[in-house]
């Protein structure tokens, strides 16, 4: 049986999210699988994705730090759930064959997802990792000893889990999973020529960094931004004072409507 879980609470993603996760794997894993959704509200979510109520957090997330704090609720006792699961975000948009994502190195490690935006640095994203469950409970002692000062050391959860995992940490092989931004937007100035793509042989599309789907679908940077008409529109906006930020980073921040994300990120 391969696991997939996933955790949302609060408004910031809809059941909708959910569903579609579930839809995308569905189309591409050999069965038998299940995925279930650690979560504070259950409403609208599709009948096979197993609920199950969010883990304790007995102690106070930090608030002055970015990074998705409460995913450390995952790192301990998830009740009835044991064994080999793999993680993935809400907002993932899978293109490929998931079944290597439960085969690729040993049961016991942990692997998830290389950090691009700091190429010198070997840092993991938790947006797409398998564990162990209870694995990285010893991080959860150490968290919440002191939850503030953790987040200001180490900033963001994955960093932390990546120096910190007991046993280390190992990645994802080159090519399956694909930061949008990174991997499938064009570097200036053909993103304002080329349709965003995943690279061939991609799995996964992962979207950290404020971007989401709709905003990509959309051809979008991020709910941030004003909606632009297109690249004309864009363009204009950096010279009648509507840019919201460095010129360099509003160039460069363009990108066409992601049409791939209709076909894949469906229920």
């Amino acid at each position: 049986m391969k696991q997939i879980i996933c955790i949302k609470w609060g408004d910031k993603y809809g059941p909708e999210h959910v569903n579609r996760l579930y839809g995308g794997i569905a189309r591409n894993i050999t069965p038998p699988f299940r995925l279930i959704c650690f979560t504070d509200s259950d409403a609208g979510l599709r009948p096979e994705a197993e609920v199950r109520p969010l883990p304790d957090f007995a102690y106070e997330a930090p608030r002055n730090t970015r990074g998705k704090w409460p995913k450390s609720r995952l790192w301990g006792d998830l009740g009835d759930i044991t064994g080999v699961v793999l993680f993935m975000d809400l907002d993932i948009i899978v293109t490929g064959n998931l079944d290597g994502f439960f085969d690729y190195g040993r049961p016991e490690d942990f692997i998830l997802a290389r950090n691009p935006n700091t190429p010198f640095e070997r840092l993991g994203q938790t947006s797409l990792y398998r564990m162990t469950v209870g694995a990285l409970q010893p991080l959860q002692g150490i968290f919440a000893a002191d939850p503030q000062g953790i987040a200001d050391k180490y900033r963001y959860e994955q960093r932390f889990v990546t120096r910190n995992a007991p046993g280390g940490v190992r990645f994802w092989p080159r090519g399956w999973v694909a930061h949008f931004r990174w991997h499938c937007v064009p570097g200036f100035p053909l993103n304002y020529m080329l349709a965003p793509q995943p690279p061939r042989g991609t799995k996964v599309v992962i979207f950290p960094g404020g971007t989401d789907p709709k905003d990509a679908l959309q051809g979008r940077w991020s709910g941030r931004h004003p909606l632009r008409t297109g690249a004309a529109d864009h363009l204009r906006a950096t010279f009648d004072g509507r840019r919201q930020e460095k010129l360099l980073s509003h160039l460069r921040h363009f990108h066409r409507k992601a049409d791939w994300i209709a076909e894949n990120w469906r229920e």
